[in-house]
């Protein structure tokens, strides 16, 4: 690291910070475990929209150029270090997202939505939130300008606009239309098409405003270990993740796949009788021990041979709204293996599709009749020396142009219930939609 100093500045909050930085350049947050991260102004990127890859480099005049040739296959660029980290935290590298829709076009001729479907930005500067404050970091020459620049900025007074919804979010389904779906998964599992399957739903409304300006409420309901926030332009995402995809410790993969889903409750002794039936479901267990099984497969395929273990199973992590149940597996990747060819390649994540995989989203693609976006893709990190972390983007609102939208759903197989199904849908995010209705436009 070649220059890192403490801000003079006294924040309050992250999300203080993310407001006077609004205008900012491809503004990022990661939560990240506690190790909160904010980076803007990446020394170059690539972003995918619209069916076609653009790559941007900022210029001597520190304007972003557009670059005519690039090679996704060569962005990003590792360098190994000998000493392996004991724990994985940014440090300088590259943040981005990769939406469920261009993940899943690998394998499936999947529509996509007109916002950005892939972004990576190099960040050479950025900000990480210690014990006694939020210091600068930087690798880039010209570190001392850019916090000159950064105080500046953080010294000034928040300018942005509310966001207000025209109205309540509503489901692009009924209860019945979901049924439907249901039922002719049933029949797909039944003729041996599939044996589980990620069924998922919107929930819409237009809206005016900064999504950001709600961020720090949003975070505050869910209290997500993998929160996070991106802004490109006219497109904002925000990330209220409770699930790992994949940590790169060096060649050490960890993966953490949720499957099972209990509300929590105020009263201890219903939280704890809904705990416990989550811990004791076997229907949930038989669902869990499928993507565990999916997961393995995926990392087997760059992984030294032996090395694919299942570390934990079925444990049962509590959030805010809910009980879920969580399994892990390890993995040492073969010394060749690039790692972001293992992140493209087990996108999209097993606990969001079903199982077998490319079948099932070619039924995902059948039946939710809408592209997912954003959501279900990946929001996360790698450090130059190929570290990092990816989460799953559940629990998440996309917000493009004056378009909102939150999805939610779960996995379905032979012994699911419709309506406990249809159920789990609303135990997932109720409280993110009720707090998002508060904030309709009055007249």
């Amino acid at each position: 690291m070649k220059f890192f100093c403490k801000l003079n500045q006294i924040i309050s909050s992250v999300s203080e910070i993310l407001l006077k930085l609004h205008s900012a350049h491809g503004l990022v947050y990661l939560k990240d475990q506690d190790q909160p991260i904010i980076a803007f102004n990446p020394s170059n990127y690539l972003v995918y929209q619209n069916n076609q890859f653009k790559y941007f480099k900022i210029n001597a005049n520190n304007l972003y150029e557009m670059m005519d040739k690039f090679t996704i296959d060569n962005f990003p660029q590792f360098h190994p270090l000998e000493n392996i980290q004991v724990s994985t935290t940014f440090s300088g590298g590259y943040i981005g997202f990769i939406s469920y829709d261009y993940a899943a076009k690998q394998f499936v001729s999947s529509k996509e939505r007109s916002q950005p479907a892939f972004y990576l930005g190099q960040y050479e500067s950025f900000l990480k939130q210690q014990d006694d404050g939020w210091y600068f970091y930087s690798h880039s020459n010209n570190a001392k300008q850019q916090l000159n620049e950064l105080e500046i900025l953080l010294s000034q007074p928040i300018k942005t606009e509310n966001l207000v919804l025209s109205q309540a979010c509503h489901s692009r389904w009924s209860k019945s239309q979901y049924a439907d779906a249901f039922q002719r998964i049933q029949d797909y599992i039944l003729a041996g098409d599939c044996y589980q399957i990620n069924l998922t739903q919107e929930f819409t409304t237009s809206c005016k405003g900064e999504l950001l300006s709600r961020a720090e409420e949003l975070w505050n309901l869910t209290d997500a270990p993998y929160a996070g926030y991106l802004k490109l332009d006219d497109f904002e995402l925000l990330s209220c993740s409770p699930e790992l995809f994949i940590e790169f410790n060096q060649k050490q993969l960890i993966t953490r796949p949720i499957k099972g889903t209990m509300p929590r409750f105020a009263d201890p002794k219903l939280d704890a009788l809904s705990k416990q039936k989550l811990q004791s479901s076997e229907k949930d267990q038989a669902e869990n021990v499928m993507i565990v099984d999916l997961l393995r497969n995926d990392l087997s395929v760059y992984a030294e041979t032996g090395s694919v273990k299942t570390t934990k199973l079925f444990e049962i992590e509590s959030f805010n709204q809910v009980h879920h149940m969580v399994s892990e597996i390890e993995a040492r990747l073969k010394p060749e293996v690039h790692p972001f060819e293992v992140l493209m390649s087990a996108l999209p994540g097993g606990s969001i599709t079903g199982a077998p995989k490319i079948r099932a989203m070619q039924i995902i693609d059948e039946l939710e009749g809408a592209p997912r976006g954003a959501y279900c893709g990946s929001l996360g990190y790698f450090n130059f020396d190929g570290s990092g972390r990816w989460n799953i983007l559940i629990r998440s609102i996309q917000k493009f142009q004056d378009e909102l939208s939150v999805w939610a759903g779960g996995g379905i197989t032979i012994a699911s219930d419709c309506d406990a199904e249809y159920q789990e849908c609303f135990d997932k995010v109720s409280a993110m939609l009720n707090l998002l209705n508060t904030w309709q436009l009055k007249d």
